[in-house]
């Protein structure tokens, strides 16, 4: 069983992205899936586990950097539960098949060569899950074959209004790449920011069903070693 663990949001909009996500990681690997949520809504971690005594659970973190919550918040919340029979798989982090998601995303959304590139990112207080941002912005890079500056919708700097303007140099115009799973808050300050191009947040793309998928695998396959 899969516990897909997402962070949160008071928007109507993320949710529903998530249980679509859940529906179609269901479908695509014919594994039972709920969704359970590190902070803001309900169920949490521990009261999915609860619900699941008996069944072997792979708590597969819907991060996309390795900050407090999936450090801290869900680890407490799996040992909280007592569940005798649960993993924690690692979180999304900058995999390759993401960045080739939020290549797509920017593209979609209107990308041309020679515009300037922001990737932005929720921020952390963490200095590991700021690394693994800047190490997404940089594999971005390498794909476009353009320097791609970072911004922050909160905690860290610069802010993405702060990155949008520090790009629009000479003219040029800006677009901005979504770090982000799911619409909320975050992805309306994207929209805030000032750019000419603003891509979707990655959302319900194969990719990240796929990735869900190997992230179950690869932690079923770490029990069993």
């Amino acid at each position: 069983m899969i516990v897909l663990t997402a962070h949160g949001t008071r928007d109507p909009a993320g949710p529903r992205i998530i249980e679509e996500l859940a529906a179609r990681v269901r479908a695509g690997g014919r594994l039972p899936v709920r969704i359970a949520y590190a902070d803001v809504r309900q169920p949490d971690v521990t009261s999915v586990l609860d619900s699941v005594r008996g069944h072997r659970a792979v708590v597969v973190p819907a991060f996309l950097a390795a900050g407090y919550h999936v450090r801290t918040d869900i680890p407490a919340q799996i040992q909280a539960s007592g569940h005798a029979d649960v993993v924690q798989a690692a979180p999304f982090g900058p995999a390759p098949e993401l960045i080739d998601v939020m290549r797509d995303r920017l593209e979609w959304a209107g990308y041309r060569p020679g515009d300037a590139v922001v990737l932005a990112a929720a921020g952390s207080s963490d200095p590991r899950a700021l690394t693994e941002v800047r190490q997404a912005a940089e594999a971005l890079s390498k794909q476009l074959g353009v320097a791609v500056r970072v911004g922050y919708a909160a905690t860290a700097q610069p802010s993405i209004a702060d990155a949008v303007a520090a790009a629009r140099g000479r003219g040029r115009r800006v677009a901005v790449a979504s770090w982000l799973l799911a619409p909320g808050l975050f992805q309306r300050k994207l929209y805030d920011a000032g750019a000419d191009v603003v891509a979707e947040p990655l959302g319900v793309h194969p990719g990240v069903v796929d990735l869900v998928l190997r992230r179950y695998h690869s932690a079923q396959q770490l029990v069993a070693a």
